[in-house]
């Protein structure tokens, strides 16, 4: 069993945004896959637990930009 997580993003502009962002979740232990929405501003994430929100805030600190909400 999966679970799908949807984050939102601020500041991602194009697809180099888009793979900057699913490189660094996708390192996260347990991410199954990464789906990067840029013109919603969204990362929909699923892994096969929950992530810590930390873990997930770092990974789009470190590519970049700002993990701004959580939905689901």
């Amino acid at each position: 069993m999966s679970v799908e997580t949807t984050y939102q993003i601020k500041g991602m502009t194009c697809g180099h945004c888009a793979q900057a962002v699913t490189g660094e979740l996708t390192l996260l232990t347990g991410v199954r896959t990464v789906d990067v929405d840029v013109p919603a501003g969204v990362a929909k994430v699923s892994s096969d637990a929950p992530l810590a929100l930390d873990e997930v805030r770092a990974a789009v600190d470190e590519a970049g930009y700002e993990l701004v909400g959580i939905d689901g």
